[in-house]
């Protein structure tokens, strides 16, 4: 490895991580600039995992204010987040790498569409019966297969959590992007450790994508936290929507 590819992974580890917090898809960042450097796609795909783990924590602690009041609602979505990011790893070892293909850029773009129109469904739905603090099962299911998701490749993760939670779940925006980092977290810590027993994961990689994504985290926490809940919708329909053309395209 060459100084030139560590300043690139250091460097793609922290926008990663930055980008992870604001809204999700840093691993549009690091994922390609892996493969640019010659790394088979599932050793990529393993090490970000790993090495993201990092930027998902820094990132929860910025928005420790946020989480306040918040641990019911953690507890119940990070068991779900377990246990989501585990089958999700374990799919990626036993599937065939296109096996989410056409799937997954249809979730995203629908995803922004809800996110797109969260204020004016939420006021459709002010009228129903309170109890959206936790959602249902319905509610659960759907967080549990965003979970799966995360944990087989995880682009644009943060983008389906917050849609979901959004619509469901009676709360700001900002609070729900500090679940979505705690849940993301729990994602990518768990497959993480799925691969480090049964795959082949590149510790220099992962190792380097960490020291990048924890300092991330921390930016992107400060400058997430910064944000009105409109630019921070825009932020994630623009990153969302790049995050399938980027798909698309390859």
């Amino acid at each position: 490895m060459s100084l030139l590819d560590v300043v690139a992974i250091v460097a793609a580890g922290f926008a990663a991580g930055a980008i992870n917090v604001v809204v999700g898809s840093g691993t549009m960042i690091t994922f390609p600039t892996l493969l640019a450097l010659g790394y088979p796609p599932v050793v990529a795909n393993v090490s970000n995992t790993v090495g993201l783990v990092p930027g998902s924590v820094m990132g929860a602690w910025g928005y420790r204010e946020e989480l306040r009041g918040q641990r019911g609602r953690v507890l119940r979505f990070g068991l779900l987040a377990l246990i989501g990011g585990t089958a999700g790893a374990v799919l990626l070892l036993a599937l065939p790498p296109g096996a989410f293909e056409a799937i997954v850029p249809v979730l995203i773009v629908l995803a922004c569409v809800l996110v797109a129109l969260q204020p004016w469904i939420a006021r459709r739905l002010k009228e129903r019966p309170a109890g959206r603090e936790h959602g249902g099962p319905v509610v659960w299911f759907l967080i549990l297969l965003t979970a799966v998701y995360g944990g087989y490749f995880g682009a644009a993760q943060g983008v389906l959590l917050l849609a979901v939670m959004g619509l469901a779940l009676s709360d700001t925006l900002q609070r729900l992007n500090a679940v979505k980092n705690v849940q993301a977290g729990l994602v990518n810590l768990v497959a993480g450790i799925v691969f480090a027993f049964v795959a082949d994961v590149d510790w220099a990689v992962a190792g380097l994508i960490a020291a990048g994504s924890a300092l991330g985290g921390l930016l992107g926490a400060r400058i997430g936290r910064r944000l009105s809940p409109a630019v921070l919708r825009v932020v994630i329909i623009v990153v969302g929507v790049s995050a399938v053309v980027y798909l698309v395209t390859q």
